[in-house]
């Protein structure tokens, strides 16, 4: 049993974006991967399960792509907050999917307010300030992603 009901947090519990993009899948990622490294994150890590799965399980999945984003400003003040137990959940996905031809979802939690809400990381003001401080670079990413 989880401590809590998952079903009681709000979105913003878990940092939760969500967005539409009426663009190619594609086109998509690319604009993704541009507004999140205009907005201060690399993108170290990008893979697609929906391509590892159809070729491995015949999943037949629809068009499915992890950008893994990282800032390492805020990655390095997240190790030292968290004993280096945040790394377990380094990068920072941010997920786009085709919902249908055309239509992307890009998806995002944060994964600072996750180990927070898990224990992996404190619950204190030092982790508040870098909770807060990533916050203000996805919302900047955030903010862009309308700018197709």
């Amino acid at each position: 049993m989880l401590p809590f009901d998952p079903a009681t947090l709000d979105p913003e519990d878990i940092g939760e974006h969500r967005a539409v993009l009426e663009m190619d899948h594609d086109e998509a990622i690319e604009h993704v991967r541009g507004v999140f490294t205009d907005a201060g994150f690399g993108v170290p890590v990008e893979f697609s399960p929906s391509e590892m799965l159809n070729e491995k399980v015949d999943a037949d999945r629809d068009p499915y792509y992890v950008l893994g984003a990282c800032n390492p400003t805020m990655a390095d003040r997240a190790l030292d907050a968290s004993d280096k137990k945040l790394g377990a959940l380094f990068p920072c996905n941010v997920v786009v999917w085709e919902e249908s031809p055309g239509r992307q979802v890009v998806y995002h939690v944060s994964i600072m307010k996750i180990a927070r809400l898990s224990g992996v990381a404190p619950d204190d003001d030092a982790m508040a300030d870098i909770v807060a401080d990533t916050g203000e670079l996805v919302s900047e990413a955030w903010a862009n992603l309308d700018a197709a």
